[in-house]
Parts: C-alpha cells; sequence; structure tokens
C-alpha cells in the first residue's frame, strides 16, 4: 500500500472536536465566529462551508448587477462600520466580510469546501455527531461538537426555484436561473425576457439592459419598490464633521432602524397612504402617462412581501429609455421562440431568464436525527424562531424580513455567548428547548401568519417548518424592535429551557 493511500485512509476516520461547530461561513456564521471568538475566548470551534469561499448568497450569486436590496448600515456588523454607499454590490459585501475575518484572526476556524450530509445527537454522550464530505476529495469527513450553531440561511443553494411551464422543453433560446448564472452566458445584442417582480429582477434588468437587443420584465403581478438616491445624507454630514466612524456608524443605524420602525407602523396602520408613497416615488421615474395601475401596484397591502429599494431608480430609468418594457401578464406556454401569454400576446426571446425565487431549505437540507430517531423539525414548536422543542444544543439563525437580516444574526449571537457561559456556569453540558406546563395546551399554528408575510417560497414551504404557539416565546416574531429588548433579557433559568 502507498503512502498516499494510508494517510487517506487515516484521516477518513479521523473524527475532530470543537466545543462548538458553525454550519455556514456567511453573513450569520462569520458574524457568529466574531461573537465566538470575542465573547466566549477560550472555546474551541470550526466554522464549515459547502462552498469554496466565505460570503454565501454573495459569493455564489453571480448574476449581472447582484447588489443588497437593504442598507448596509443596518446589514453590515453591528461590531464593523460601513462606511461606502447604503446600497452595495455583492464584491463590496465579500471585501467587507473578508476583512472582518482578516482583523479578527477568524480564517483558521473555517473550513471551506466542506458538504454536511447528517447531524446526529447522542443524550449518553452529550454530543452531536456531523458527517460530511470534502468537496474537492470526495474524502468524508466527520466531527463532534457539544453544541450546533445553524447558520446556513434559509435556500438550497443548489437550485432556485423555477415552475414548470407547458412547452420549456420546446424553446430554442437559452433558460437560465440567476441564482445559478452561468458565467458563459452572452446576452449581447439579445432579446431577454426576465420572468419575475421582487428584487433579483430589479437589479439584474438595470445591469443587463444597456447591452441587450431589449429586456423585457415579464411579471405575474406587480410588486412595490422604493426608489431613491444610494447615498445617506446624515452619514455624509457627520463626515464633514469628521465624526468617528465607530459613531457614524452606531447614529445613522440608530436613525434607519428608526425611520424603519416609523414606515412598517404606517404601512400596516395607513396601509393606503403607505401605498400612494410608494407609487407616487415610482411615477416621479415613469411620469404621469406610464400605467402604473397595471404594472406598479400590488394586489396585496406594503410590507406584506419585502420591498426591495432601486437605487437612484434606475430600473424605472431603464423602462423609461426604452431599453427594457414590462409586461404584465400570465403565462400560457413556452414557445419556440419565447412565450405566449394568457392574452394572446407571444413575447419572442434569446434568453429567457426565471427570476422566480428560492427554494426554502430548512436547516440545510441536512439529516437530522436526536437519539436514533429521525428529526421532522415540522414536529417541533419553535422557541423565538432560534431554537426548537426536543432538539438539544442547537440555534439556528433565520433574520429579519422586514429589517436586515444581520440585525438579529448579531442578536443571535449574543444570546448563544450568553447561553453557553450560563450552561458552564450550571455546569450543564445539554439544554433542550421544552413546552412549559402552562403551555401544553396552547393551540400551535404556522410558523408565520401569512397575513403578516406570504413571499412565495415561504407559502411554498410552510409544511417544513416548526410550528409556533400563541405566546412570545414560541414565536418567530420578525420584529426587531420588540426583539431587540427581550432577546438580551431572555430568562436563561426559565422553565422552557431544561438543562442536564
Amino acid at each position: 500500500m502507498t503512502e498516499t493511500a494510508t494517510l487517506t485512509r487515516s484521516a477518513a476516520a479521523t473524527t475532530e472536536h470543537f466545543d462548538v461547530l458553525i454550519v455556514g461561513a456567511g453573513i450569520s456564521g462569520v458574524g457568529g465566529a466574531y461573537h465566538l471568538a470575542t465573547q466566549q475566548p477560550g472555546t474551541s470551534f470550526v466554522v464549515l462551508e459547502g462552498l469554496e469561499n466565505f460570503g454565501g448568497t454573495w459569493w455564489m450569486h453571480r448574476y449581472p448587477g447582484i447588489r443588497s436590496d437593504s442598507d448596509l448600515y443596518t446589514f453590515g456588523y453591528r461590531f464593523k462600520p460601513w462606511v461606502g454607499a447604503p446600497i452595495a454590490s455583492a464584491d463590496e459585501i465579500l471585501k467587507y466580510m473578508g476583512e472582518v475575518i482578516d482583523e479578527n484572526d477568524l480564517g483558521k476556524h473555517i473550513r471551506y469546501g466542506h458538504q454536511i450530509t447528517s447531524a446526529t445527537w447522542s443524550t449518553p454522550d452529550r454530543k452531536w455527531t456531523i458527517e460530511g464530505v470534502r468537496k474537492d476529495t470526495g474524502q468524508p469527513v466527520r466531527f463532534t461538537c457539544n453544541f450546533l450553531w445553524m447558520c446556513q440561511g434559509y435556500y438550497r443553494h443548489s437550485e432556485g426555484y423555477t415552475p414548470q411551464w407547458e412547452g420549456m422543453d420546446t424553446f430554442k433560446g437559452r433558460i437560465v436561473h440567476p441564482q445559478t448564472w452561468p458565467q458563459d452566458l452572452d446576452y449581447k445584442g439579445k432579446k431577454v425576457i426576465v420572468i419575475g417582480s421582487g428584487a433579483t429582477a430589479a437589479t439584474l434588468i438595470p445591469a443587463i439592459a444597456g447591452d441587450t437587443a431589449h429586456t423585457t420584465l415579464l411579471q405575474r403581478s406587480p410588486t412595490y419598490f422604493i426608489p431613491g438616491r444610494n447615498e445617506n445624507e446624515l452619514a455624509n454630514t457627520l463626515r464633514e464633521l469628521e465624526v468617528p466612524e465607530e459613531w457614524i456608524h452606531e447614529i445613522v443605524r440608530r436613525k434607519v432602524l428608526f425611520d424603519q420602525a416609523a414606515f412598517t407602523k404606517r404601512a400596516v396602520e395607513e396601509s393606503e397612504a403607505v401605498k400612494e408613497e410608494l407609487l407616487a416615488g415610482v411615477r416621479a421615474f415613469v411620469g404621469p402617462d406610464f400605467d402604473i395601475e397595471k404594472h406598479f401596484t400590488p394586489k396585496y397591502r406594503p410590507w406584506r412581501q419585502r420591498i426591495a429599494f432601486v437605487p437612484d431608480g434606475d430600473l424605472f430609468q431603464g423602462v423609461v429609455s426604452g431599453k427594457a418594457s414590462v409586461v404584465t401578464d400570465e403565462i400560457e406556454r413556452f414557445t419556440e421562440k419565447g412565450i405566449l401569454l394568457k392574452s394572446g400576446q407571444e413575447l419572442e426571446a434569446d434568453i429567457i431568464v426565471t427570476a422566480t425565487g428560492f427554494n426554502l431549505s430548512v436547516l440545510g437540507d441536512i439529516d437530522f436525527v436526536i437519539d436514533g430517531k429521525p428529526l421532522n423539525f415540522a414536529d417541533t414548536v419553535t422557541y423565538r424562531g432560534m431554537m426548537f422543542t426536543g432538539v438539544p444544543n442547537l440555534v439556528w439563525v433565520f433574520g429579519y424580513f422586514r429589517a436586515s437580516w444581520t440585525l438579529r444574526a448579531d442578536l443571535i449571537g449574543d444570546f448563544v455567548c450568553r447561553l453557553l457561559g450560563h450552561m458552564k456556569k450550571k455546569g450543564a453540558t445539554m439544554v433542550t428547548p421544552t413546552l412549559r406546563p402552562q403551555d401544553k395546551d396552547m393551540p400551535l399554528s404556522a410558523w408565520m401568519d401569512p397575513e403578516n408575510f406570504n413571499p412565495g417560497y415561504l407559502m411554498r414551504g410552510m409544511h417544513l417548518l416548526p410550528k409556533k404557539g400563541d405566546k412570545p416565546e414560541w414565536q418567530h416574531t420578525q420584529d426587531y424592535w420588540v426583539e431587540k429588548d427581550e432577546i438580551p433579557a431572555i430568562d436563561l433559568d426559565d422553565a422552557a429551557f431544561v438543562y442536564k
């Protein structure tokens, strides 16, 4: 047997142990690593990432123009000032995250190209066993940990959601999804249809319309947008006054959150007034003669789905210039030349982009087993949207819909570190969220109320998610302005936590 073969076999059989294992090196995982390193020094931890680099969404998505749809003063970490324009490109976000990793020496904790397949909890051993494979070598890997921190996001990275329409196989051109954008795709001088009406479509169209023969936004129904200048006047003023960047970050962050809270409240209580304000913002770009009622007036109230910011109104400028157009209709079927609409109109295309959303992934599509029994998360009740009844030593980061994801990642980072410290003080090796006696008969319902928030990916995947109760502890409120006070104040000795 060769020396190489011997080394490979030995490595495959090796099990590495850590106090904490973080799944994912995206915005949540890198933030979690920072919080562990700074708040729980001496804790051994590893970050396993399936991709070949940090960044998650911002590394994987390569479609033209990819950018944030929320401001970086709140999407950025609270501990690292953001100094650029509020709406940032993927490259700018990756640069920012890279600085966090380098400045805090987090790179040594991250293992790239590690695809996790299963996570098994053993109560007698008080630990998780994580099985996976190294994507570069195909070699199996195994880790054990005392605590599992799921930071893998909320959608399936391997494929986006594309509805199956009749005749797709007859189309002579190319069909692509933005999530798996082909780097060899040549759209210059081509007729392109982008199906969808969300942030991805609004980002992609301005980025390609200038190079295509024509780009058409095809939507079944409109969505809300907020057009505005891609700068923060308060930040500019504070910089003129030579205020330190750390102060600027905190002041602007608080102002943005204050304004968002007021807007969210008004979206519910004064929905018609907010609706008219949003439409007026669009009308300022497209003019009074454009059919806003048909193409940019949604059927739902504001904030029932996420609202994307359109920097400098670039989407609408493309429409006004004639480089792009908007068609609001339903698809009858695909044809050899393009798409036949239910109205009878046929749109011709060389390329069709299906910006039609995500496939929800509950905890990374990993096979979970608790003491020999396969775990179905839909059978559990959520503890504040981050832990699950009957699932020991595990926290999941799921961010906000109406505020930046990272706000919750930071809050949960604090919670995990506080929980780990509390367990150490108690001499406990296991903590399991458990319904208290007063919770046993409470009514359970779907994880998210569709009247509150109802994007397609969530509605399609609701059956996969945990249930919620009728008490704050057993709900994911999606309300940062409540959770920013409630999560730090959680009583870790509450009966909802069972320690052993």
